[in-house]
């Protein structure tokens, strides 16, 4: 089983700053025929947030159209610069997404489970999941213990030195979802967009991570009070890996 993870994908209007600057939409182009060139080909892709620039229905439109060469199974969930309702309208033919609620849900990706999480606060950078979605992972782990899962969410659970994004941009109750994921040690991953590169930690008894832009990367600056600042370096994904007896093996991909 080989999964590909797109991230932060900031699809805008034609000539908006995001396609004047940024080239995201070309860029996006660019990472699917990758994806769709590579060998083994993925099983399915999953999106981890920020699909869109401003949350605006015509950029779910041109992000349908960007998506549509992929002919594995597409599993999106929102992030800080997505609106929960147009991007619910744009994927509902997957037929995945609940009706009404946060996005969050189940979805089989052969020998894994995905089970996707909601962190998007309106109008703010920073991520929640709330109490109600945080037993809602609880119970969907419990039902399965013996098969291995990903957690997907966009704001990732932990500090990752980037001083910027930690203070004002991260996951307010990441110590709650740690306390979920450590008591299911079937989770393999715990896999997160937002930061614009690849980043991994040790988080409750698993592994998280990040994953690179399809548009430019956040510049590297580990200062305690380093700038917040986009770079042109190469847009990448990444690969999760499945063999039985080998387990979940991750990959960073970059896009030719």
């Amino acid at each position: 089983m080989l999964l590909a993870q797109l991230s932060d994908l900031h699809v805008g209007l034609p000539g908006s700053r995001a396609d004047r600057e940024y080239r995201s939409s070309e860029q996006l182009e660019r990472a699917v025929a990758h994806v769709c060139a590579l060998e083994p080909r993925p099983d399915a892709v999953v999106l981890t947030g920020d699909l869109v620039d401003e949350g605006q229905p015509g950029e779910y439109a041109r992000l349908s159209a960007l998506l549509a060469p992929l002919p594995m199974p597409v599993y999106a969930l929102p992030g800080n610069h997505d609106q929960r309702e147009p991007l619910r309208t744009a994927f509902a033919p997957q037929g995945y997404l609940p009706k009404s609620g946060p996005l969050c849900y189940a979805a089989d990706a052969g020998p894994l489970r995905l089970l996707a999480l909601d962190s998007h606060v309106p109008h703010q950078p920073f991520g929640r999941l709330g109490t109600e979605q945080l037993a809602w992972l609880d119970a969907r782990l419990a039902e399965q213990p013996g098969r291995p899962t990903l957690v997907l969410l966009h704001h990732p659970p932990f500090r990752t030195g980037i001083q910027g994004m930690d203070d004002a941009m991260g996951l307010e109750d990441a110590d709650a979802l740690a306390a979920v994921v450590q008591r299911h040690p079937q989770v393999e991953r715990v896999l997160c967009g937002h930061l614009h590169r690849p980043i991994m930690r040790r988080f409750a008894g698993t592994v998280a991570a990040t994953c690179p832009s399809t548009m430019h990367q956040l510049k590297l600056d580990l200062r305690e009070r380093g700038q917040l600042a986009l770079v042109p370096e190469p847009p990448a994904l990444l690969l999760h890996l499945w063999r039985e007896g080998m387990g979940l093996v991750t990959h960073t991909s970059y896009v030719q």
